[in-house]
């Protein structure tokens, strides 16, 4: 890690208070239990259930990250005090960032991006690719453990059974038929989907064993279970790890790599500008040593400070105390649900699953389509989901079991602008502060659904595939006054009749 070259003040992982509990951080939420309009005119607090997709921040956090914007400075080189502070925080993020993983800080280096997409992809962009490289993953993977290898190597997707899990015997023949041209396998940590854990350790082992490195996209894990790369030359060690601060409750857009720092000492960097050299001439650059290398630009300390103070109420808490209620709180919701008439669960819920199952639960329900069942839970429920296929269409076309010619169909129909009959599923997902009276007003509402008892009539806009109700729109200026929007109310673009 980079060091300020001047007497630097204390790390702020050693300086925040200690002593959160697993009962504090839902009044630790910023929006918890906010209000907000909803169809019949009034106002419900509204019930976060799409962490999955990106955590509203601890309190705290944004707090830590206010304190230091007073001593906000360009960080590296500079000479004042507000430099020395912030370079200090900056470099000691890092730091925090890996110890988090279990990192070693002699071997490794932690590399800070936008988000768990670009430091993919800067990973993909680092690799020395030769022909014929093969890269393995599997179908569970988010679009952005896929698309970045698509570009540099053969991609192989190794299949999964009927309740998601990964095959493992299918991931072995992959190994033994591509054996010498695999450079990666690529593995979820936990499917955003059906929240399975994948065993990553042992898949570290099999791609050692075929000569081959381990990255792993902990986007979905890392907010909900301890995870230990383990050391350098162990056979079950994870190789590269990359997770984000915008699922760990830290405002925002930090993405984390970690890797060897010996890796990253190779070649160019793929983005280069100020920062990341140690001397340039106007025929020979010589890059500084990684992560400044790899930073290239302006970085966003705000959100590395922000980061490192999520990491820290988290490790505070406790992963396994995190982990345990999160399992509770599955096994409260998934009897729940099975029992609303028409609604089928996605992935394994019995309880022997739940400990390798962070918390995502994703169902349909007959005859309704997804988009309609989210937009009334939102609209008239106050309760955030998503819906779709959660940026991986092919595991989400797999477990609802579409027959590949309705799949062709439905793809061509889309790319003629028409998403009516794009198949998808409603997602809950889990944070650390949601509870049984989360879970209790999600029940109640999709109860209501199966029963046909919502209020709104409608619309389905064939060309986003979303429904609105007839004659509704918010007005998002009276919940967000003093920002200049383009008009006063909510456009009927995401949600009108065509």
């Amino acid at each position: 890690m980079q060091n300020a070259s001047a007497p630097s003040p204390a790390s702020p992982a050693t300086t925040i208070e200690q002593g959160w509990s697993l009962a504090s951080l839902r009044a630790n939420i910023i929006g918890a239990d906010t209000p907000v309009p909803v169809l019949d005119g009034s106002t419900q607090p509204y019930v976060f259930l799409d962490n999955g997709a990106s955590t509203p921040s601890f309190r705290h956090a944004l707090d830590v990250m206010g304190e230091f914007m007073e001593f906000y400075s360009g960080v590296h080189r500079g000479t004042g005090f507000k430099s020395l502070l912030a370079t200090r925080a900056f470099d000691d993020a890092h730091a925090i960032a890996g110890s988090f993983v279990g990192a070693d800080d002699a071997l490794d280096t932690v590399l800070f991006g936008k988000n768990t997409t670009e430091v993919v992809n800067k990973l993909a962009n680092r690799c020395d690719w030769r022909e014929g490289d093969v890269v393995i993953m599997t179908l569970m993977e988010h679009h952005s453990n896929d698309l970045p290898w698509r570009k540099h190597a053969r991609v192989v997707h190794v299949g999964v059974d009927d309740t998601g899990y990964l095959d493992l015997a299918a991931l072995r023949q992959a190994f033994e038929a591509h054996r010498g041209h695999v450079r990666f396998l690529a593995v979820t940590g936990a499917s955003n989907i059906t929240g399975i854990v994948n065993p990553i350790h042992e898949l570290a082992e099999l791609a050692h064993r075929e000569g081959a490195l381990l990255f792993v996209d902990a986007a979905q894990l890392a907010p909900h279970r301890a995870i230990d790369m383990g050391a350098h030359g162990d056979p079950r060690h994870i190789d590269f790890l990359a997770y984000s601060a915008h699922k760990m409750y830290a405002p925002y857009g930090i993405g984390v790599l970690v890797g060897p720092r010996e890796w990253f000492l190779r070649g160019d960097p793929d983005m280069v500008g100020g920062g990341v050299v140690e001397i340039v001439e106007e025929d020979f650059v010589a890059f500084s040593p990684p992560p400044a290398k790899e930073e290239a630009g302006s970085p966003n300390v705000p959100g590395a400070i922000a980061l490192a103070a999520s990491i820290h109420i988290l490790r505070s808490v406790g992963m396994d105390r995190i982990a345990a209620h999160e399992r509770e709180l599955l096994s409260y919701a998934i009897p729940l649900m099975q029992a609303v008439p028409g609604l089928t669960l996605i992935g394994p819920t019995s309880p022997e699953s739940l400990e390798h199952k962070v918390g995502v639960l994703c169902f349909m329900m007959d005859g309704i389509p997804h988009a309609k069942i989210a937009a009334i839970l939102g609209i008239e429920g106050a309760i955030g989901v998503r819906n779709g296929c959660f940026c991986a269409h092919p595991y989400v076309k797999r477990l609802m079991r579409v027959p590949e010619d309705d799949a062709r169909r439905i793809t061509e129909e889309i790319i003629a602008g028409d998403r009516t009959n794009l198949p998808g599923l409603v997602r809950a997902s889990f944070g650390c502060y949601n509870t049984r009276a989360d879970i209790d007003r999600l029940v109640a509402f999709l109860h209501r659904i199966a029963r046909g008892e919502y209020s709104g009539s409608y619309i389905l806009d064939t060309k986003s595939g979303t429904w609105w109700p007839e004659n509704f729109a918010y007005s998002f200026t009276d919940a967000f006054p003093h920002f200049p929007f383009l008009g006063s109310s909510m456009p009927r673009a995401c949600g009108e009749a065509s």
